[in-house]
């Protein structure tokens, strides 16, 4: 479904919730595995889309639409998953290490987001990258986005995303080659 669509569904009055309906079908589940990632644990990713699309659902009236409607969103989404993340270390006053060992336990303990041996490797590996190359490495490698897409989301440079993207690749095959 298009955007434009959606979009002029939420603007009229008497379509709105219809329209935000379409965005919330259109949206929910990439939003969804987009925070999973981030947090591992389901219950923390399934609070954080809802609150998502609460700020969404607020924010509609404002949105430009000088970026896609998917892109806007998945800005909103990574936000809130960094925050989430810096107020879960502040609150316990632990080094955001301790944060990704906390989840790499949730891993273990089948909590996370699952697969066979290899994929929880790959995703403990990814936890010990720092949330910027976490988070780059996520939308392109899974959500297969464009550097230009994650350069809207996140307002980095492509070049300076590559070479956040190169740098995680990195450390992940070191990570399971010397495992």
């Amino acid at each position: 479904m298009e955007d434009s669509f959606i979009i002029s569904k939420i603007l009229n009055e008497d379509t709105r919730d219809y329209g935000f309906n379409l965005l919330v079908k259109a949206y929910q589940e990439r939003i969804y595995w987009h925070v999973r990632k981030m947090v591992i644990d389901h219950d923390d990713a399934d609070d954080l889309t809802q609150t998502v699309f609460i700020k969404v659902w607020k924010g509609l009236t404002n949105f430009r639409a000088d970026s896609k409607l998917y892109t806007w969103i998945y800005r909103i989404a990574t936000n809130e998953c960094l925050n989430f993340l810096n107020k879960k270390k502040r609150r316990f006053f632990v080094p955001i290490n301790d944060v990704a060992a906390e989840l790499s336990e949730k891993i273990d303990a089948g909590d996370g987001i699952g697969g066979d041996e290899i994929q929880i490797k790959l995703q403990k590996a990814i936890l010990k990258l720092p949330e910027k190359q976490r988070l780059v490495f996520n939308m392109k490698y899974f959500d297969e986005m464009k550097f230009d897409e994650i350069s809207e989301i996140t307002g980095t440079s492509t070049g300076a995303l590559k070479a956040s993207y190169h740098h995680a690749v990195k450390k992940i095959e070191d990570f399971i080659t010397n495992d």
